[in-house]
């Protein structure tokens, strides 16, 4: 009957194998499952993670697999296969560290690694192969390798992992409302401090104190059970806590579609009060208001009647400012990027209902580093087809000059015709009311004056 040390020793290249799965497969599973388009700083540091992984993975299959080779190789081939056998210990040791300086919420981004991982690994590099070099092939030199690299850099980051972690997690996932989710990156932080005991501090035996008292050989004597299998162990609960923890990302994608879909019901509802607005109330207060100033005009003037009529139409007035006001609020949010102004005004003059019918000029002294808002040039926009539209309809009009200027705080815009001007039946009409109300929307004003033709001048503050 074989003990279970010797059991163990027995299948020691089965153990190896799936010890380098293990991590192999986590590194795999967080390239498959990480979203480039997560909104969480998580996301952008997991590629530490799967590096270390799929390094780690390698590192240790290269322990199975290179002393085969010894059969077939020759010895310098043998010493570079070594060689890089640890250099990849080491760089898988350094991903794991700068995983956890990257995942501290108070760390800054950088492209590569942080000058900590690098310091570290360069500390390593010095003290292996240049204060104490040895050939690879020498067994003692590799130990002496493998147990430098698990104290200067497994240890150190397996700690800064679990609790960059567990840091991470109370104050970015936790919020999230995903208690299932912060468990399992709650127990793969544990695992990875687990892992930073067993992976940094059970070394090789050594010569140098603390791998003379603390190796693998005293742990196995002391547990019955090889480091590699509790490895195996920790390793195994890091990759399926962190795999079920990825879901996070899958949850946030899931509630980014859920928001669209009821900012989409929202948009589709606001929309329809929009439209009954627009055609409803709107329409019903002109009325009203056209009902009032025919009223106003059958009244005594300066009679108590006359007043109160003209204080009627002035708070219809205002209501039709505050529907207005509310309608534009309601389409605010189908507002798209609109281009710069002059070229808005541009598209006004190729339009082919305007300049089959007057040439229109552009005359554009704005700076180009000054502009306003998408929602705004709307308005603005509005009020210049309403002057062209009248033009091109009433005023018989053959040239029209469109000239921006910048008063400083300020954008004015003239609208210059030579045709018949302005009526004073025309003066109240809806379509210069609608000006109006565009341009107090605007906290700005919109003045008519007859001046060899019509000069329709529109004035508005650059700044909300």
């Amino acid at each position: 009957m074989i003990t279970l040390t010797e059991f163990f020793e027995l299948n020691r290249e089965i153990i190896l194998f799936v010890y380098g799965l293990v991590f192999f497969l986590l590194g795999f599973a967080i390239i498959l499952q990480t979203r480039q388009s997560s909104r969480l700083d998580l996301a952008r540091n997991l590629r530490w993670l799967a590096v270390f992984g799929i390094t780690h993975g390698f590192y240790e299959w290269g322990d199975l697999f290179i002393p085969i080779q010894g059969e077939y190789l020759n010895e310098a081939t043998m010493r570079v296969l070594y060689f890089i056998h640890k250099i990849l210990l080491a760089v898988s040791f350094a991903c794991l560290f700068e995983f956890g300086i990257a995942v501290l919420p108070s760390s800054k981004s950088v492209r590569g690694f942080h000058w900590q991982t690098v310091a570290i690994f360069v500390a390593w590099t010095v003290i292996v192969f240049f204060i104490f070099p040895g050939d690879p092939i020498d067994r003692d030199w590799r130990r002496m390798a493998n147990a430098l690299a698990r104290y200067f850099i497994g240890f150190p980051g397996g700690m800064l992992a679990a609790y960059s972690l567990r840091i991470h997690t109370l104050q970015r996932i936790q919020p999230l409302n995903v208690p299932k989710i912060v468990q399992m990156f709650q127990i793969a932080g544990i695992s990875l401090g687990l892992y930073a005991v067993v992976g940094g501090l059970i070394v090789p035996a050594v010569g140098f104190f603390p791998g003379n008292l603390a190796n693998t050989d005293t742990f196995t004597e002391l547990i019955g059970v090889p480091p590699l299998v509790f490895r195996s162990l920790v390793g195994t609960v890091i990759a399926f806590t962190l795999i079920r923890a990825l879901e996070v990302f899958s949850l946030e994608t899931d509630r980014r579609i859920e928001q669209l879909e009821q900012q989409q019901i929202i948009n589709a509802e606001q929309e329809r009060l929009a439209r009954d607005l627009h055609d409803g109330a709107i329409q019903k207060v002109y009325t009203a208001g056209l009902l009032v100033e025919s009223a106003a005009r059958l009244a005594v003037p300066e009679s108590e009647m006359d007043k109160r009529l003209k204080r009627a139409v002035v708070a219809l007035s205002d209501s039709i400012l505050d529907l207005r006001r509310n309608l534009s609020e309601l389409h605010s949010h189908t507002q798209v990027i609109q281009p710069p102004l002059p070229e808005l005004l541009q598209n006004i003059a190729e339009n082919p209902n305007y300049n089959t019918m007057v040439h229109i000029s552009i005359k554009n002294n704005l700076p180009v580093e000054k502009a306003i808002s998408g929602m705004r040039s709307n308005h603005v926009v509005s009020i210049i087809n309403e002057a062209m539209a009248n033009t091109v309809r009433h005023a018989q009009a053959r040239n029209v000059t469109i000239e921006t200027k910048d008063l400083g705080e300020s954008l004015q815009i003239q609208i210059r015709d030579d045709g018949l001007g302005l009526s004073a039946e025309a003066k109240n009409g809806y379509g210069l009311r609608n000006m109006r109300d565009r341009a107090r929307l605007l906290n700005g004003n919109v003045e008519f004056e007859n001046n060899k033709g019509l000069v329709v001048t529109l004035t508005v503050p650059w700044k909300e």
